[in-house]
């Protein structure tokens, strides 16, 4: 009996070792989701830290933190158990997830950015008697959460005009929020942009010094950008996945990212990967001689014609932009990127993106099935059953959404803490309201 009674005590603190020892490898992920989204939500989105904790911090292990949000150094520490994390914030560069240097060394690292001119986007107004009709959608989707998740901000451009613009009480058109994925397609107008400059060719091998040893030299930009690379990645959410540990745990994305060995022929196999577009912005930033220059040539060449002023692109501790989740931007700031693909590419008459690059954007990648295209995902395959097949739209984690629809002439941006599964907002219905609105 003595003997039995050992050896299930043995077992039971190799179990209760085990949990721990597995429990630890949650912790970067468990403390460090807390402390970056807190950070930001709070110094760049101003919002209160009562309320972020409630709504956006409250699932898992993560509502079990005690944060500590310091507004004199503009840090925010995050602790669970043995384990913390700091994310500090630096003015015009955002919140970044303290992971190797402390926060003087970070601060020090960075260069002055010019603070742009204050204000709101200027969109002009729509339609007025489609305004009045969109009104009461507005109001039963923000107000009254008809169309459940717990919506921020919602606009709805017709024609290039406001017809629809509502905010949760406490933000308005100049609250800054969190993109998410939405940043991908972002990375895309980036791509564009320097294709058009000729500074990238997306079609040819990549010239990664990791990669020229094995079939990783095969892989193009469009590879990474339709979801093809072939790389192993893992973009469960819910777990100590490769997305979980490059985002909360890596200093350098990217290169967490290019890493990776490689899987399947590239441009033969779809994977949605948040590391491809790492790997596409670190290689992006990688043709400028300074980050100064990067940073520069993103404001000017994609920020300003679009009238965007004081986005935060938020970097990693390499200082590469999160090109996977991280941008912080207005509703109308969306809105005026969706109209950018709506317009082929043009402002004002300007063209910003190579002609042809939108119907490239939209192109399906082989392997996808009709639902990708390059970082954009699309509705051929009917993902909206009431919404036209011509849609493409932005998708971001929590139902972040800006949606582009040609033959309606629309650009509909909703953004918000609406999580899978119980709170997903039903996109289908809104938008079908929205259409039978015009």
């Amino acid at each position: 009996m003595k003997k039995t009674l050992r050896w299930l005590l043995a077992i039971l603190l190799l179990l209760l070792l085990g949990g721990c020892l597995y429990l630890n490898t949650l912790m970067p992920i468990i403390t460090g989701y807390a402390a970056k989204n807190l950070a930001s939500a709070v110094f760049v989105s101003g919002r209160d830290p009562a309320d972020v904790e409630k709504l956006d911090l409250h699932f898992s292990f993560i509502r079990f933190n005690r944060n500590k949000v310091d507004n004199e150094n503009k840090t925010v520490t995050s602790r669970f158990l043995w384990a913390k994390s700091t994310a500090a914030y630096r003015e015009g560069y955002g919140v970044t997830l303290l992971r190797g240097k402390e926060t003087a060394r970070l601060q020090a690292e960075a260069f002055p950015l010019e603070k742009e001119a204050e204000g709101v986007h200027v969109l002009h107004p729509g339609d007025s008697a489609l305004s009045a009709r969109l009104d009461p959608i507005a109001k039963a989707f923000v107000d009254e959460r008809k169309y459940s998740g717990t919506p921020f901000a919602f606009v709805v451009l017709h024609k290039g005009g406001v017809v629809a613009e509502r905010y949760r009480e406490g933000m308005s058109a100049r609250t800054q929020l969190l993109s998410w994925s939405m940043a991908k397609s972002f990375v895309n107008a980036l791509a564009g942009i320097m294709s058009k400059d000729g500074m990238v060719d997306i079609f040819a091998p990549l010239d990664i010094p990791e990669w020229q040893n094995d079939g990783r030299r095969e892989i193009t930009l469009n590879d990474l950008m339709q979801m093809q690379s072939g790389l192993e990645w893992n973009e469960d959410y819910g777990n100590r996945s490769d997305v979980n540990l490059m985002l909360h745990r890596e200093e350098d994305m990217g290169l967490y990212a290019l890493s990776k060995p490689l899987q399947d022929k590239p441009g033969t196999h779809w994977y949605y990967s948040s590391g491809s577009t790492n790997i596409v912005m670190r290689y992006l930033r990688g043709k400028f001689g300074s980050d100064a220059e990067f940073l520069g040539y993103i404001r000017e060449r994609l920020f300003a014609p679009l009238g965007i002023r004081n986005a935060h692109f938020e970097p990693d501790m390499s200082g590469t932009p999160v090109g996977s989740s991280y941008l912080y931007a207005t509703a109308r700031d969306f809105a005026g990127f969706g109209q950018l693909y709506l317009d082929d590419g043009c402002v004002g008459g300007e063209r910003i993106l190579p002609e042809g690059w939108v119907d490239y954007t939209v192109s399906p990648a082989s392997a996808s099935g009709d639902r990708y295209g390059a970082f954009f995902w699309l509705n051929r395959c009917h993902v909206c059953p009431d919404v036209p097949e011509d849609m493409f739209s932005c998708n971001g984690h929590d139902g972040q959404q800006i949606y582009i629809i040609p033959s309606k002439e629309l650009v509909v941006v909703i953004l918000g803490y609406s999580p899978k599964p119980d709170h997903v907002i039903d996109f289908n219905g809104l938008l079908r309201d929205v259409i039978a609105a015009l």
